[in-house]
């Protein structure tokens, strides 16, 4: 990983075309720009995360018919 620091509107440039700008520093937080070309995708880190979380979760989750399976059985034990 590399580390540079930068101060606001300065900024990094990832090859030939996307660059890093800094827009604003406070206490907590850090706010940049980023240009890129349409075609590259910029994505939170936290989505990605949570968009994988949600397909486990859909993956694991019982299907139709095992549900409606389960529904006869409790409905014939009462």
């Amino acid at each position: 990983m590399l580390v540079i620091s930068r101060k606001k509107s300065e900024s990094i440039l990832i090859g030939d075309n996307i660059e890093i700008l800094v827009t604003d520093i406070s206490s907590d937080r850090v706010k940049i720009g980023i240009r890129a070309p349409k075609g590259i995708p910029i994505l939170r880190r936290e989505l990605l995360e949570t968009q994988k979380l949600n397909r486990e979760a859909a993956s694991s989750a019982p299907q139709k018919d095992a549900v409606e399976k389960l529904k006869e059985m409790l409905g014939s034990s009462r």
